[in-house]
C-alpha cells in the first residue's frame, strides 16, 4: 500500500472481479436451474470431471504422508469434495461470499476449511500444493501476475486451463469476468511473457478435447525450486 502525503495509508482498490463473479452465480450465467450454486460444465460434466479427479487422486496418494492442498477458486466444490479425503488439510477458497457460506454449510469435514478471499489481492493460505482449475482464464493479465507472484511459496502447482487447439498467441489481455481468452484465439501460458514464471519442472497431467466445445482443457503440474 502507498502512503498519502498526510501520512495515512491509501488502500488499494480491488479489481471488479468479485462483482462479476457474484453476478455470474446470481444470474446463473454458467447454467443451473435450482437455488443451489452451479459452477458450470467444467465442474460437472463427467468427461471433464472424472479424468481430472482420477489424475489428482493419483498425484495426492503418491506421497508417503498426505499433503496440505489449497484450492484457489473452489466454486461449488463438486470436484473438490472428491479430493479432500486424500489430503492432510484441504483449504478451499473462492471470491463469492454467498458461495463460501453455502459450501460451509453443505460440506463439513474435520480437515476441510473454506475461506472467502480475492486471491489477486489477499494473502494466500499456506500449503504444499495449490490447485487453480479454470480460474486464471477468467482474469486480466494484471490479476494473473499478482497471483503468480504468490505461487512461489508452494512446492507443487497444478493449473487447469481451457486453451485453443494447436498453436496460439498466449496471454492476450481480457477484462476480468467477461469471458476467456478463447474468444481471442488465445490462452494462458504462465511460462511466457508477461508472466515469465520460473519453475523447476513442468509436466502435463491431462488433456481433454471436447467435440462440442472449442479448444482443449489441459492440466499441468509445476514443481517449484
Amino acid at each position: 500500500m502507498k502512503k498519502k502525503e498526510n501520512g495515512t495509508r491509501r488502500i488499494k482498490k480491488p479489481w471488479p472481479t468479485k462483482a462479476a463473479m457474484e453476478q455470474i452465480y446470481e444470474k446463473k450465467l454458467w447454467g443451473g436451474n435450482t437455488s443451489d450454486f452451479y459452477s458450470g460444465i467444467g465442474s460437472h460434466r463427467p468427461e471433464i470431471v472424472t479424468p481430472y479427479i482420477a489424475v489428482l487422486t493419483s498425484f495426492l496418494t503418491s506421497f508417503k504422508s498426505p499433503i496440505v492442498v489449497c484450492d484457489l477458486g473452489c466454486g461449488d466444490f463438486n470436484v473438490g469434495k472428491e479430493l479432500v479425503q486424500h489430503t492432510k488439510k484441504y483449504v478451499a477458497v473462492d471470491i463469492v461470499t454467498a458461495l463460501i457460506a453455502y459450501n460451509k454449510e453443505k460440506f463439513k469435514v474435520e480437515h476441510l476449511e473454506f475461506h472467502c478471499l480475492d486471491i489477486a489481492v489477499d494473502d494466500l493460505p499456506t500449503g504444499d500444493c495449490v490447485l487453480l482449475r479454470q480460474v486464471l482464464q477468467h482474469l486480466s493479465n494484471a490479476e494473473v501476475l499478482s497471483i503468480v507472484r504468490k505461487l512461489t511459496d508452494f512446492k507443487y502447482i497444478i493449473i487447469t486451463e481451457h486453451v485453443p487447439e494447436g498453436d496460439f498467441t498466449p496471454n492476450k489481455e481480457i477484462i476480468s469476468g467477461q469471458g476467456t481468452r478463447l474468444k481471442k484465439q488465445s490462452g494462458l501460458n504462465l511460462l511466457a511473457p508477461p508472466f515469465n514464471f520460473k519453475v523447476k519442472e513442468e509436466k502435463q497431467l491431462l488433456s481433454i478435447v471436447l467435440n462440442d466445445c472449442k479448444g482443449v482443457i489441459t492440466t499441468t503440474l509445476y514443481k517449484m525450486f
